[in-house]
């Protein structure tokens, strides 16, 4: 067992430099090679027909139906010329993962042949089984009926030989079965009320605001001949039964790491397949733990980002096969080692680019970076519980609060220069600000680098680092829409509040200051810009009256509250039927995911660990009878203590 739970990549089958793939040419030459991007709308489109799509995907107006069948002619013409034989909407229902119906773009010619078609009606919507899916109760398995929708802002892509369309899934009665549509309304909800908070700060200019998200996706790569040897791994995703190995990860010699060409193989090869499909994969490197990995993508909008990371996902269980590798995605794979997260870089911008989170050389006197701010912080302590509850997962409680994650109480982290702003607007006194300054290491010829104002903290849960917070607490195999709808929802309700008191303002500055101090000093308990692992911080947690839901079990219920049900419904982001539902998917979820995983031990015990050692008691005993064949006077207590407690313990199971 111990042998097979974490013998990994380094010990792997090794294979030869020359069946590493080289991409041919440069990133740029095919970037959203399989996109049907801006680019491809131009070639493919006529004039008026791109003008109206952009408007649609910029501004959210309605595409007219003709608008539709010319979109679907060019898209089903560009399809074709790359390779595409099939079609299908492609969303992501409440699994966690995407789902998709493939048709072919063939129809019958009525003269013996076929036809490629494909028309704004297929396009805009099509039926998918609606009961099938998790639902929560919304929909009964008589009532089957759902519908797919287009998402415009989502640009359709190519799949081996199928043309992907980005959509949105209902059910027949209106409810959201999927994570894009609240996706989309959250960030509706978000720049609604943003824009009423830069209205009354005096802004006429912009004309929507955003949520841009970064992900960090961790992940583990296993020998596939060694993953399909364990059924816990095969079936679970993580291992059941072993041991600790000899050497793990206490050299702390992997971070960083040089990466082998076995594994540099697989990741060109999922860069390359990534870039042809748009997705701007950037950062990659070795992970804490043995056979862990890290894969950053740039910023996009928080929908876009959403996608990216599903297609990021799928990809690399698929590219690893190539590799002879099998992709872990579970938060905790292997015990005594670091899991797997994912970090959720957050942020809103404006059109023009305008960070709302960018505090600026002068922080103190921007008005705008503090009322976001304080917005943020109202949010995440008033709506701690649900945020703990958007992350949770069977897998992810195996990780928090362990090396590399986070604990489970939710905190906001705001380093030197913004914890000093804070505390100035709180307690009173002159804000000294922290500004950039330069660092050398003393050695005339080393170059001298600016130093932030701020130092990281890896221990929270939700920490400023420069110009967006990064939400950490989120398991690898995790949908990053559950996280930032939560986010763009909590932080929208926070900002109507205030521009309910700030429209009208006779002195919106004055008005705009007593606020934030207000707010600021009412949930100043949420702020802590120390050690989260620290032994004190629990009991200091306690006493300010923060959350500790440290299992999905406890932290899933409060999201029932009625206060915690409202805010959705107050942003128009979920019905109370389906902030319920959800709730309810979730605790399902979990329950069937601990039931799979005792089945398995079970199975595991019966067919391998106790036929293992009863043979091995069979093996004692021959050996301690030849034994005592020859040497008659010899003892045999070890061997005896042995059967005896292995036999008790064999007889136990």
């Amino acid at each position: 067992m111990s042998l097979l739970r974490f013998k990994m990549v380094d010990a792997a089958i090794n294979h030869t430099a020359a069946e590493v793939k080289i991409p041919a040419g440069r990133p740029s030459d095919y970037f959203g090679a399989k996109v049907f991007g801006r680019d491809a709308m131009r070639k493919y489109l006529d004039k008026s027909t791109f003008n109206a799509l952009v408007n649609t995907m910029e501004n959210g107006t309605p595409l007219p139906f003709d608008i539709a069948d010319s979109v679907a002619a060019g898209m089903r013409q560009w399809a074709l010329e790359h390779g595409a034989d099939h079609y299908t909407h492609w969303f992501q229902p409440l699994t966690g993962g995407t789902a998709e119906k493939h048709d072919a773009f063939a129809e019958p010619d009525n003269c013996g042949g076929v036809l490629e078609a494909f028309s704004g009606k297929l396009l805009v919507q099509q039926e998918p089984d609606a009961s099938s899916f998790p639902n929560g109760g919304i929909r009964n398995t008589f009532e089957a009926r759902g519908y797919s929708a287009w998402d415009p802002a989502s640009p359709a892509f190519i799949v081996d030989t199928t043309l992907c369309i980005p959509t949105v899934f209902i059910a027949y009665t209106g409810e959201a079965l999927d994570q894009k549509t609240p996706v989309l309304r959250s960030m509706q909800a978000l720049n609604r009320q943003t824009l009423r908070v830069l209205r009354a700060l005096g802004d006429t200019q912009t004309t929507f605001v955003q949520p841009t998200v970064g992900a960090e996706q961790e992940y583990f790569l296993v020998d596939k001949e060694l993953f399909d040897r364990r059924l816990d791994l095969k079936v679970c995703g993580h291992t059941l039964f072993g041991a600790k190995p000899p050497k793990g990860q206490e050299l702390e010699d992997h971070y960083y790491g040089s990466i082998s060409e076995r594994v540099r193989g697989f990741m060109r090869e999922l860069d390359e397949e990534l870039w042809r499909l748009g997705v701007p994969a950037k950062t990659e490197h070795n992970e804490v733990a043995p056979g862990q990995y890290e894969l950053a993508s740039v910023y996009a909008t928080a929908n876009i980002a959403c996608d990216h990371n599903q297609i990021m996902m799928e990809l690399m269980r698929k590219v690893a096969l190539r590799h002879h590798f099998a992709c872990l995605l579970h938060e905790k794979p292997f015990a005594g080692v670091n899991g797997s997260g994912k970090h959720n870089n957050w942020s809103m911008s404006t059109e023009s680019g305008l960070n709302l989170l960018n505090p600026g050389d002068c922080p103190e006197s921007n008005t705008l970076f503090k009322l976001v701010l304080a917005a943020v912080v109202k949010a995440v302590d008033e709506y701690q519980g649900v945020l703990r509850a958007s992350v949770a997962s069977a897998g992810n409680d195996h990780r928090l609060g362990a090396d590399e994650a986070p604990p489970a109480i939710v905190s906001v982290y705001l380093g030197d220069q913004l914890g000093a702003l804070v505390d100035s607007i709180v307690k009173g006194g002159n804000y000294v600000g922290g500004k950039k300054t330069q660092s050398s290491i003393g050695v005339p010829e080393s170059p001298i680098f600016p130093k932030d104002a701020t130092d990281r903290n890896r221990t929270s849960p939700f920490a400023f680092t420069g110009n967006k917070f990064e939400f950490r607490m989120l398991g690898s195999q995790a949908n990053v829409a559950d996280a930032n709808i939560c986010l763009n929802t909590i932080v929208a309700d926070a900002l109507e509040q205030f521009a309910d008191e700030l429209e009208g303002a006779k002195d919106f500055e004055k008005a705009a200051n007593s606020l934030i101090k207000r707010e600021l000093k009412a949930h100043y308990r949420i702020i802590f810009n120390l050690d989260g692992y620290g032994p004190e911080w629990e009991p200091e947690a306690t006493k300010r009256g923060l959350l500790n839901n440290k299992n999905t079990a406890d932290a899933v219920p409060v999201c029932y509250d009625d206060k915690n049900v409202d805010v959705y419904v107050r942003q128009g982001v979920y019905t109370r039927e389906e902030a319920i539902a959800r709730a309810d998917i979730r605790l399902e979820n979990y329950i069937k995911i601990i039931n799979i995983e005792a089945l398995t031990m079970i199975e595991m015990a019966k067919r391998d660990i106790i036929p293992s050692v009863s043979d091995f008691i069979a093996e004692l005993c021959s050996n301690a009878a030849a034994k005592q064949a020859v040497f008659a006077d010899l003892p045999m207590d070890t061997e005896r203590e042995l059967v005896q407690k292995l036999s008790a313990l064999n007889d136990g199971a």
